[in-house]
Order: C-alpha cells, then sequence, then structure tokens
C-alpha cells in the first residue's frame, strides 16, 4: 500500500520542518518534547472563524479545558441546532495544547460547518490511562447535556481525532456502546489513529525513521501512557484489541501510505467493514503521519481535509 515515492509538496513541508535539525520525540525529555511540539505546530489563528472561545467543564478528574469554534453563520444564532466534533488532539496522549491543535480545528469547523469542541484532556505520563479515556467520553456527555447553550443539535455530535486523539474517539465510542455511561457519538472521524500494540507491522518496519513519527516515538508514547503491560490489552487503550468493532458508529478512517500507523488504520477500517460498522476508509498512499495538519501548504493534505469534511457534513 505504500507508494514509491513521497508527495513532493509533502517532502518540501517535512524538509522546512526539519531543517534545524530535530530530535527524535523519543530522544527528549517530556517538557522538551512539549516545547518542541508547541514550537512547530502553535501558529497564527488560521483560517479564521465567527468565534473561537476558551471555556472547561467539570470532568471525573477535575476541570477540563476546551476551546469552542463556532462557524462563520452560527456565532450569534444560540438557537440554530448546528452539528457538532468533539476533537481529541493527537501527541502520544503526551504531547499537545490547545492552541497546537489550532490550525485543524479551525479547519474541520469551516470545511465541515461543525462547531468543534477541542477537549485539553490531561496528559500522561502524570495522567496515564485511563485518565484521557475518562474525559473523552465526559466532554461527549457534557457537549450533548450543553447543546442548547452551545447552540449545537445533540443528536448530531460526532467524535473526530488525530494519532493518539484518534484512538480516544474510539474509545468513547466503546464505552458508550458497552458501558453506556455516556452518549454514543453520531458518527466518527478519525485521521490516522493509533489503534493497534503490534510494532512488527510492515508499516512500522517500513516507516521506522519516519518521516515525522518514528517506530521508537510510538514505543516512547505508549511507555508514559500505559500503567502496566495489562493495559496494553485494554480495548479502550487500544482499539484492536476489542472482541467486536460492529455496532459503532458511523466512521471515516483517513490513512498514510509513509506512516508507521498505517497498517493499524488499515485494520481498524477492515473490522468496522466486516464486523458491521459503516466505514469510508480513505487511503493516501504518497502521505505521511500528521499530513492533514499541513492542508496550507500540501494540495493533497487540503483535499483529504475536504474530504472529511464532506464526511461530516453528510454523517451529521
Amino acid at each position: 500500500m505504500r507508494a514509491d515515492e513521497l508527495d513532493p509538496g509533502l517532502a518540501a513541508a517535512i524538509a522546512e520542518i526539519e531543517s534545524p535539525g530535530l530530535p527524535a520525540w523519543s530522544d527528549l525529555s517530556v517538557a522538551a518534547a512539549r516545547d518542541l511540539e508547541d514550537d512547530l505546530f502553535s501558529g497564527p489563528p488560521d483560517p479564521p472563524v465567527a468565534d473561537a472561545r476558551d471555556l472547561a467543564f467539570d470532568g471525573p478528574h477535575g476541570e477540563v479545558p476546551v476551546r469552542v469554534y463556532r462557524p462563520k453563520g452560527t456565532a450569534t444564532d444560540l438557537t440554530a441546532e448546528s452539528r457538532a466534533l468533539v476533537h481529541f488532539h493527537g501527541g502520544g496522549w503526551t504531547l499537545g495544547t490547545l492552541d497546537s491543535v489550532d490550525g485543524i480545528c479551525r479547519e474541520l469547523a469551516v470545511r465541515g460547518d461543525a462547531v468543534v469542541v477541542s477537549v485539553d484532556y490531561r496528559l500522561a505520563p502524570e495522567h496515564p490511562f485511563p485518565v484521557a479515556v475518562d474525559e473523552a467520553a465526559a466532554a461527549v456527555e457534557w457537549v450533548v447535556d450543553t447543546a442548547d447553550a452551545l447552540g449545537v443539535d445533540p443528536d448530531r455530535v460526532g467524535v473526530s481525532g488525530t494519532s493518539a486523539g484518534g484512538a480516544l474517539a474510539v474509545a468513547a465510542s466503546l464505552r458508550a456502546r458497552d458501558i453506556g455511561d455516556s452518549p454514543t457519538p453520531a458518527g466518527q472521524f478519525l485521521l490516522y489513529p493509533t489503534a493497534g500494540h503490534d510494532f512488527e507491522t510492515d508499516s512500522y518496519r517500513e516507516n521506522a525513521d519516519g518521516p515525522l513519527l518514528t517506530r521508537e516515538d510510538v514505543r516512547w508514547f505508549y511507555g508514559r501512557y500505559l500503567r502496566s503491560p495489562v493495559d496494553a490489552a485494554n480495548p479502550y487503550a487500544v482499539p484492536l484489541r476489542a472482541t467486536d468493532l460492529g455496532g459503532l458508529p458511523p466512521a471515516t478512517v483517513v490513512t498514510a501510505g509513509f506512516d508507521p500507523l498505517r497498517d493499524d488504520g488499515v485494520a481498524l477500517a477492515e473490522r468496522f467493514d466486516r464486523e458491521g460498522t459503516l466505514v469510508r476508509h480513505r487511503h493516501y498512499p504518497a502521505m505521511a503521519h500528521g499530513f492533514c495538519s499541513l492542508a496550507d501548504r500540501v494540495p493533497t493534505a487540503e483535499t483529504a481535509l475536504s474530504a472529511v469534511a464532506e464526511d461530516v457534513r453528510e454523517r451529521l
């Protein structure tokens, strides 16, 4: 499934990002990795939205900050019942802030014509599994419970996530199905999700050294996130460990050819389809991990993000 060559536009963008000679995440301390991630991915507020507001809700482990993005046409009309996306950022459950995911949330709000609620869940290793999963489920519940105040339709609340955030989105859906302690999302939009714990797949071997994400990076992230090897068997931490992935909300799964996580995403999409969850798999063979965050510079990334937004508008 891998392309012969990385997309030239993406290759140029990656070369620019890596030009200072950046170390791998796994070679850094947690604090240094967080600082680097913020430097790389925090940028100007673009594209413009009608409103972006920082709020918080009381979660199971304390206050959870969120940022609510409202696309143009809905900022003042809180009686309008808009579709909504509860979004979970990537960063291996260890890195990431509301600012570092600001751009892609704005893109999803504008392109998907959706109110996007970005969740600043607690990070590992200070708060290992299952804290982030608890807060992901609680965030969906909060959006549904406060739908009137947010101006959204409680029946049109989906979940989205990039990388580790994709795993959290699936976990929220699994918990809603299995435990019923939170509302069932109306859809799942998973961009290059972290879904497995097998580091010997073809995509891990082919892309062991990246670009943008290495096999050792993912090992390092899991080492911070999981409390013990026992957690690696828990489907709320590792979605592919679920015995059944049927009966979940309709899903879009985006995968990239030059991504260590590629085969996990492919396996997730295939199991959704085989086990009874409606799925649309969008594969981009010449792209690498995280490519949708480069939609302003890479035409294929722009096309992919537009396709995801089209799915959001169709399914929510």
